[in-house]
């Protein structure tokens, strides 16, 4: 669920999600059924694939999404870059929480134009006392990200 409430953009497809998660295609199956039965994710096919992705016009949609942001202690982070970092294009959430596990490190890329990096250091420092995690933010992606959750995506006008 963590992958596609994160971010209403997200999607995925079976084998895809299998690999990130490094689980079988059956169990990913059955979760993604549940899920498309319980009406929470949206089933769709398309280029070969069937592509899941959250349902926003679920009742539950936005109390997930508020869930899942503040489980990971990204919400606040967000927010604050989202103001005052500059031009911010997206906001990438990888590492052990992209892959749903609770390490206490967590890892974010921020891209976009004109972006204040001192800012963004300053920032990530009040966020590892406020969310007793650490976290590095990076402006360029460090080597190959495996797996990625997109937490913000601007749209392109």
């Amino acid at each position: 669920m963590i992958k596609f409430f994160v971010s209403a953009s997200n999607r995925g497809y079976l084998r895809g999600i299998a690999e990130e998660f490094n689980e079988s295609t059956n169990a990913i199956r059955k979760e993604l059924n549940q899920l498309t039965e319980a009406g929470y994710l949206i089933r769709e096919e398309g280029e070969q694939k069937v592509y899941y992705r959250a349902n926003s016009a679920h009742a539950l949609f936005g109390s997930l999404q508020g869930l899942i942001h503040h489980f990971l202690g990204i919400d606040q982070v967000i927010e604050q870059v989202l103001e005052r970092a500059g031009d911010v294009e997206q906001v990438v959430l990888f590492g052990d929480y992209a892959v749903g596990v609770n390490s206490g490190h967590i890892e974010v890329l921020v891209t976009g134009k004109d972006i204040d990096s001192a800012y963004l250091l300053q920032a990530a420092g009040k966020a590892e006392k406020l969310l007793n995690k650490r976290v590095s933010l990076y402006l360029e992606a460090p080597g190959q990200i495996k797996t990625k959750i997109i937490l913000y995506q601007k749209d392109s006008l």
